[in-house]
């Protein structure tokens, strides 16, 4: 196969982003933004190779500094040494550019292929501890090889508008090859990467990008049209999308969250996919959701987390997240279950979701919760990992609210 050519200049834009990733502590995905939006006359082909470059060699960070056999440095001349060994090991060849003409890489390259445990899963080591103890040794290896993998893009049809079928056959007119995702009744996977957002049934609102994973969320909280419904942390809305889809835009349904920017993002998503039902409220005080108790038929808490479920979508979390984040969250976790929790009716239903594998943020947290209001009862649980179903980290609890003993 034919080396794709390298560009000087993109392959610095490539450093300039790790450098405000790992130096500067910017999430990679709004680092990439940047220089895209900088970078207006890149074609799309540039752009591929900018993103891209920089997501796998945000994946691939550790493992290939241990096959450097190097302390991290983030200057060009470290970094392009970086580089050369994530081209070489992809089975490219470097161009004759001075940078590159005195480097030896064979021994660095021996040793990313010889690399073993959380090197060659390319994870901190206490990450890889803390993921593995969740599964059996004999799927280590395959967890987190499909942890370092790229996620296929999934779409979910709108349902007010469109079905699954028609959309499938309004994407291929557009040049879009989708297949339907067995025993996910709204997903389609596209069949190869492409920009989806440029489209017009994207702009017509006819689906919304959201893993199949993240699809099982909303059906199970059992809604019905006419219902009272809030999704507390709703972020940019996703979800709540989905619920409204469920409720046949029919009822209401609050979209609650601390980021009022993002609740704005999600009344121009609702405007696109024909949905009128949202009620957005900002969480700007304690008020807010003391004024809601024992209003809603049904609650969604898909509350703050690690991520760690997600680590295909966003690699560098992995390098970010520390155990000291991690028990913030759980206090934080617990603390919306508790106070949130006191705006369902009852006999309504909620449910507890996060995009993390780890238990002390799932199991633990339902586990302690039902210690504290043996009123609830769990109906069932939910949890999703790459290596088994395909799709991202996630757990989900169903619970049911029955009346209090106080």
């Amino acid at each position: 196969m034919k080396t794709p050519r390298l560009h000087r200049h993109l392959v610095y834009s490539v450093l300039q982003c790790l450098k405000d990733c790992f130096g500067e502590g910017y999430y990679m995905d709004k680092v990439i933004e940047r220089a895209l939006y900088q970078n207006k006359k890149w074609g799309s082909r540039d752009r591929k190779f900018v993103a891209e470059s920089c997501y796998e060699m945000t994946r691939w960070w550790g493992r290939l500094w241990y096959a450097l056999d190097s302390e991290i440095d983030l200057n060009d001349e470290s970094l392009l040494r970086l580089f050369a060994l994530w081209w070489t090991c992809q089975g490219n060849e470097l161009p004759p550019w001075d940078e590159f003409k005195s480097l030896e890489l064979s021994e660095a390259l021996n040793r990313y292929e010889k690399a073993e445990a959380e090197n060659r899963a390319s994870v901190p080591k206490w990450v890889f501890d803390k993921v593995s103890a969740e599964l059996p040794e004999e799927e280590w290896e395959d967890a987190w090889d499909v942890l370092n993998t790229q996620a296929r893009v999934i779409l979910r049809c709108n349902t007010l508008k469109t079905d699954i079928e028609s959309l499938k056959n309004e994407l291929e007119k557009e040049g879009i090859s989708t297949e339907i995702v067995d025993n996910y009744p709204h997903a389609l996977a596209l069949s190869q990467r492409s920009n989806v957002f440029r489209t017009n049934a994207f702009k017509m609102g006819y689906f919304e990008v959201q893993d199949g994973a993240s699809q099982t969320v909303a059906p199970l909280l059992d809604v019905r049209p006419g219902q009272r419904v809030a999704d507390a942390c709703a972020g940019a809305g996703g979800k709540t999308l989905h619920l409204a889809n469920l409720m046949e835009d029919k009822g209401t349904l609050i979209a609650l969250d601390i980021h009022g920017h993002k609740l704005m993002e999600l009344k121009k998503r609702a405007r696109r996919n024909g949905v009128s039902i949202i009620d957005p409220r900002p969480i700007e005080n304690t008020k807010v959701i003391k004024r809601l108790k024992n209003s809603v038929d049904r609650l969604l808490l898909d509350v703050p987390c690690s991520g760690l479920g997600v680590l295909r979508r966003n690699p560098d979390t992995k390098w970010k997240i520390t155990q000291e984040r991690i028990s913030e969250l759980r206090e934080i976790q617990k603390d919306i279950l508790i106070r949130y929790s006191q705006m369902l009716r009852p006999g309504g239903k909620m449910v507890y979701a996060t995009c993390s594998v780890l238990k002390e943020e799932n199991e633990d947290q339902v586990e302690n919760f039902l210690k504290l209001y043996p009123e609830w009862r769990l109906i069932k649980t939910e949890r999703h990992w790459p290596h088994r179903d395909g799709f991202d980290g996630f757990f989900a609890a169903l619970l049911e609210k029955g009346e209090s003993r106080e």
